[in-house]
């Protein structure tokens, strides 16, 4: 296949998935990971894809765009393995907490698997499916029920409902963007609403939000930064993020993503 002929094929998947990974290209199209990542950066340059660590996604996001699942995965892996490792640190065994949809806390859930008898609720179909693959028999999953969203999270009246009848020590919530008159933000209007009842059921709302959420505004408002007990970002976060998140959120803690492992950078009250 010839480079336009493979680049064209990319940018087809790009636009039908939101979302590739180097690898799987690679794998698909039998070349090395260094020609993908030559056709990614030739279609960067011409603004028909945007370049992401360790893939490519869709360009031109607005505050009603909503990423698929897929395509929010392939973005600041570094960041949010960093963030979920130091988040997983306020789990304690036998917590009941709850997990909103999103990619930040799917990579929570994953260390969350081997907590001893754990009760997660959550609204994200493959939070779910990482904790159940996980299969401790002294951890208990709710799944509640609802609409399905581009983002694969459960939302809507069955969903809140749902989420009305619990009471939950953590709540651990992702976000689509962060600003500091609009407050913690999605582009799904069900979801947000979705999310508030998981903030009302939680005596402690964490958030989990990597430096890129900074200055996104979804369409509808979750809650102020305020609310937000504990923010877990990235050190990538601007001076000007940390001084209005330090103002508001309880708790403002940064991790460093690096090869080697993330570690804590700062922590603010």
């Amino acid at each position: 296949m010839l480079a336009q002929q493979r680049q064209a094929a990319i940018l087809e998947r790009v636009r039908s998935t939101g979302g590739v990974r180097v690898s799987d290209l690679a794998g698909e199209f039998g070349v090395s990971d260094m020609t993908i990542r030559r056709d990614l950066d030739a279609l960067h340059e011409r603004g028909l894809l945007a370049k992401v660590h360790g893939g490519a996604t869709t360009t031109g996001p607005s505050s009603t765009d909503e990423p698929g699942f897929r395509a929010k995965s392939v973005r600041q892996l570094p960041e949010k393995a960093a963030i979920a490792d130091r988040a997983a640190q306020l789990v304690r065994p036998g917590a009941a907490v709850a997990l909103s949809a999103g990619t930040t806390t799917a990579e929570l859930a994953r260390r969350l698997v081997n907590v001893p008898e754990l009760t997660v609720v959550t609204n994200s179909l493959p939070v779910a499916e990482i904790m159940h693959a996980g299969g401790r028999p002294d951890q208990t999953v709710v799944l509640t029920g609802g609409v399905r969203t581009p983002s694969d999270a459960l939302v809507g009246p069955l969903a809140v409902g749902a989420v009305r009848a619990l009471h939950l020590d953590l709540l651990f919530l992702g976000v689509h963007g962060i600003t500091e008159r609009a407050g913690f933000t999605t582009p799904n209007l069900m979801e947000a609403e979705t999310d508030r009842a998981l903030v009302a059921a939680a005596d402690q709302l964490v958030v989990l939000a990597d430096h890129t959420k900074w200055g996104s505004v979804g369409i509808s408002s979750i809650v102020e930064l305020a609310a937000a007990h504990v923010l877990v970002s990235d050190d990538r976060l601007p001076p000007s993020a940390r001084r209005v998140l330090g103002e508001h959120v309880g708790e403002l803690i940064m991790v460093k993503a690096t090869r080697g492992g993330p570690r804590d950078a700062h922590a603010d009250n």
